[in-house]
Formats: structure tokens, C-alpha cells, sequence
């Protein structure tokens, strides 16, 4: 196996902390000083399964209630598996006015001094037959003092797993997106346009959306959907991406590809087959079944450290050396 598992969650909920007493999971993260800065989607003990009447393209036909509401908390570890929690949610729903209904599913990068938290915003309650799922952005200097900034996405269309590549390329701002079943490729001149995008730049890029596509479903394991895990890890290869693609039967499962640096849309590799799927029991069973869902990645010391959602319940984390990856990617090189 190229990855290696810890056989046990690194976070779970926790009954002492009401707002994550029912589910931790889907996690975004950053390594920096010493110290990994994680941000959680967590769910309040209370809510209950419930089947569908309508649901969205590529969703399964089971859902939650309207108590189903999700906040982001804030945790930070020196060895990457022990972590201290915030004691308080590092995003409220409802503490912006397109999140009224829950913050999703974080991803972190960070450019210049400032940490950009992209993440879904729900306009309306989670598992809603009419849409509202949206990119936010809020940012920060130190994980204490946040700025929420608005929606970054189409303020018209479903859209989610947004990650932000980690510096410019050639002077722009690139933003992965992803309206189903696709993963696509939006730049932005500047960070002020990123905070605050006009809406003919959504229009124009939807007129021509299959032109911005960087990735589609391409193997059975994935063919239902794709969508973009943590920021994309810039190597001397190209960018790792590290993206998650969901089976016709609704699993979720890990894989692997490699951008040019410099002209992200040139694939120089892209794995045939996933790399972390669900095996242990945590990961196969939990308030959605069978579900390895990547969005941290952090470097440390050559070893490459991916954090996971496990079955939408707690938080997986597995490993390997980066040397070991980019090897195993760049004998599929185009």
C-alpha cells in the first residue's frame, strides 16, 4: 500500500462540546511554525435520518433533518495526531449572511499573510430540494480574528470543493471548483477580485463551462463525480492534487494527479487507480457508509500527512513519503 493508515480517528465528537457533539469530520489544514492548523466540520448531537423526496444531481436518496446544521471549529497539533481543540466554533452559521443555514467542509491555503478559508456555505437548510450551495471565503491572520468575505462562487448555480492554489501563477489567482460531475479551473486577476467577484465574471465563465473543465470522472471508481480535496500541494514535479471521486454506488475513494506549475490546466499525471479507499470500520460505517473523503495535506519532514472525513462521523489521517507518491505518479506521466 502506498499509504499508511492510523488505525484509529485523530478527532471525533465530543459530548463535552455541544456544537461538535454529533459528527467531526471533512477537515482542512495547514503546517506552518511547527504547528498543523486544522479547521472541522462539526455537527450537534440530535439530528435524524430521513429519505429524500427530491434530491440533487449525483446525491444519494438519504439525508438528515432540518437539525442537521454544520459549524467549523478550529483545532492545532505539534505532532499530528493529538490535537487541542478552540473551545468555541471558529465559524457560526448564520455568522454571515450566505452561511445562515450551516459552514461546510473548510479548505485552507495561505497567501502573503493572510489564511484563505474557502468552504460551502448553505443558504438554505442542508439536504433542501431547492438550491443553495455556495463557495464562501472568510480569512485570517491567526485562526482568532476572522473576516467573512462573500460568495466566491456563481451566486446562481450548486457549487463546492473549492480550493485556492497556494501562490499566483503568472500574476493570477487560481481557484478550482466543482459544478458535478466536473472539477473546473477559474483565475482571478487579484485577491480583491477573488473577495469580491463581479457577477459577469461567473456569467462569462458558465457560458463557457466546459471549457474551463481540468478534470471528469474517467474510471469506474469515480465515474459518478470528482471533486477536489485539499490545496494542491506544489512539489518540484508539478501541483499535487489530491482529489476525491465517488463510485456509482455512492463510495468514496482517494485519488492522485499532477499539474504543470506554471499552466495548471496541462495534466502530467493522473493515478488509473484511487489510492486510499474505505476499509477500516470507521471509515465504513458511520452517517454515511463507505467514505474516504481527503481535504487536508501537510508536508512534514518528506512525509506527506492526508486528513480525511470517515463515513461523514470522525476525522482519518494516513501518510507516506512524498518521494514514494510522486514516484508512484510519475509512471503514469502523459
Amino acid at each position: 500500500m502506498l499509504f499508511k493508515k492510523t488505525d484509529k480517528p485523530v478527532l471525533s465528537p465530543r459530548e463535552d462540546v455541544e456544537w461538535a457533539s454529533g459528527a467531526v469530520f471533512n477537515p482542512g489544514t495547514w503546517y506552518e511554525d511547527g504547528k498543523i492548523h486544522l479547521l472541522f466540520r462539526a455537527i450537534p448531537a440530535g439530528y435524524k435520518k430521513t429519505k429524500l423526496k427530491e434530491r440533487a444531481p449525483g446525491e444519494p436518496e438519504f439525508g438528515f433533518d432540518d437539525s442537521y446544521v454544520s459549524y467549523i471549529g478550529y483545532a492545532v497539533s505539534t505532532d499530528g495526531i493529538n490535537f487541542e481543540w478552540a473551545p468555541e466554533p471558529f465559524i457560526k452559521p448564520g455568522s454571515a449572511v450566505f452561511n445562515k443555514h450551516g459552514a461546510e467542509d473548510p479548505r485552507i491555503c495561505k497567501i502573503g499573510d493572510e489564511f484563505l478559508i474557502t468552504y460551502t456555505a448553505l443558504q438554505r437548510p442542508a439536504f433542501d430540494p431547492v438550491d443553495g450551495v455556495r463557495i464562501g471565503l472568510a480569512s485570517t491572520q491567526d485562526f482568532k480574528n476572522i473576516d467573512h468575505h462573500s460568495i466566491v462562487g456563481p451566486p446562481n448555480k450548486r457549487d463546492k470543493d473549492a480550493v485556492i492554489f497556494p501562490r499566483s501563477i503568472n500574476g493570477k489567482i487560481g481557484m478550482i471548483h466543482r459544478i458535478t460531475p466536473n472539477m473546473q479551473l477559474i483565475w482571478f486577476d487579484s485577491l480583491d477580485e477573488l473577495y469580491a467577484p463581479s457577477p459577469e465574471k461567473w456569467s462569462d465563465h458558465l457560458a463557457s463551462l466546459d471549457e474551463h473543465v481540468l478534470m471528469k470522472p474517467a474510471f469506474e471508481w469515480e465515474s459518478l463525480k470528482i471533486g477536489a480535496g485539499p490545496t494542491p500541494v506544489e512539489t518540484e514535479h508539478g501541483w499535487l492534487i489530491i482529489y476525491h471521486g465517488v463510485s456509482q454506488n455512492h463510495e468514496y475513494r482517494m485519488g492522485l494527479a499532477l499539474l504543470d506549475l506554471e499552466d495548471p490546466t496541462k495534466i502530467i499525471a493522473r493515478a488509473p487507480e484511487y489510492v486510499l479507499s474505505p476499509e477500516l470500520d470507521f471509515e465504513k460505517t458511520g452517517d454515511v457508509p463507505n467514505v474516504v473523503f481527503p481535504e487536508g495535506a501537510v508536508i512534514i519532514d518528506d512525509i506527506l500527512h492526508v486528513y480525511y472525513g470517515a463515513a461523514d462521523l470522525v476525522i482519518g489521517h494516513a501518510y507516506a513519503p512524498l518521494n514514494d507518491v510522486l514516484n508512484y505518479l510519475l509512471q503514469y506521466k502523459n
